[in-house]
């Protein structure tokens, strides 16, 4: 299983039955979404999932998000119910993932679920992540295609450096457009926001009618991206910034001094799709610190520093 060959395929017909062909052999492959590239591995076979962990280190309680082609998929997966009718309407395909009851016969491997009686499901926007999903006509699991806990990866070449040799291929489709992971949203009760991410909640918010409640720390771990530390750089983060301080480098927001930007203009939606890979680029330029601006928490900005405060949390 180690020191594999890892491909990197072309986003064309050949490079889509090949991911396919890879899947239906237990095989992994990442694949670009809107949001960040996902390691993905066919949901219903054991032994392909366990890989997803291994190659990722992973921890095991964990649970995965399982994506797939069409809502027809989702629905053969979970109990299905008015409000997520509401929500995949609005937003699939889309940066957004529901969690919500198992059917009782739904035939996953239970590591997608760690044991949880609920399932995340998407529906990715990116053509390409369509197409492949097509071509293998089933559910994958697919959590984001790099090292647990580290940066994750939005373009083929970031998940090549963290994964190279652990996985059989990486489908290249450039770089992703949203560049943060989805937004997830628990409907087995109350709707409640599970995670920030690509779409905002205030979206979510006026899709539904009613306001969202809002997981906290102290609930218990029931979706992906939820561990307190996450998404972390080699450097330690330091954020809410005005300047950098001695052997820091300033990663800035707006018209600031800096040495990296995530939007001279101060947009969000820029700054998200930034984010990861501006922090894979002081990865990779070895900063020793890292000194990150404010960023406004509204919109995108909710997501952003969620993102930012996992990086910057204690390491386990």
């Amino acid at each position: 299983m180690h020191d594999l060959t890892t491909e990197v395929l072309n986003a064309d017909p050949k490079g889509f039955r090949r991911a396919a062909e890879i899947w239906r052999e237990g095989g992994l492959v990442a694949l670009p979404t809107e949001t960040v590239y996902g390691l993905g591995a066919d949901a219903r076979n054991d032994l392909a999932v366990a890989r997803i962990f291994e190659a990722k280190g992973r921890p095991k309680f964990n649970p995965l998000i399982v994506h797939v082609a069409d809502v027809a998929q989702a629905q053969a997966l979970v109990e299905w119910n008015d409000l997520a009718d509401r929500l995949a309407s609005a937003f699939w395909p889309g940066p957004l993932t529901l969690v919500l009851p198992l059917k009782p016969e739904f035939g996953l491997s239970p590591l997608v679920t760690a044991d949880l009686p609920t399932l995340a499901v998407r529906m990715p926007a990116h053509p390409v992540a369509r197409d492949i999903l097509q071509a293998f006509g089933g559910p994958i699991a697919a959590p984001s295609a790099n090292p647990s806990g580290k940066i994750s990866p939005t373009t083929a070449d970031h998940v090549v450096a963290g994964l190279n040799g652990k996985i059989e291929a990486v489908v290249d489709g450039g770089a992703c457009e949203v560049g943060l992971e989805s937004t997830i949203v628990g409907l087995s009760d109350q709707p409640m926001l599970l995670r920030p991410g690509g779409l905002p909640h205030e979206a979510l918010e006026a899709a539904l009618g009613e306001a969202l409640a809002i997981h906290t720390a102290a609930d218990p771990l029931v979706a992906p991206g939820q561990m307190t530390s996450h998404y972390a750089p080699g450097a330690p983060v330091r954020l809410n910034a005005s300047q950098k301080e001695q052997g820091e480098v300033m990663l800035g927001f707006g018209a600031v001094a800096c040495d990296l930007n995530l939007s001279e203009a101060g947009d969000l939606r820029e700054a998200a799709a930034n984010l990861f890979h501006h922090l894979h680029r002081l990865d990779a330029a070895q900063a020793k610190a890292i000194a990150v601006s404010p960023i406004p928490n509204q919109g995108l900005g909710v997501a952003i520093n969620d993102r930012l405060k996992r990086a910057a949390a204690p390491r386990g």
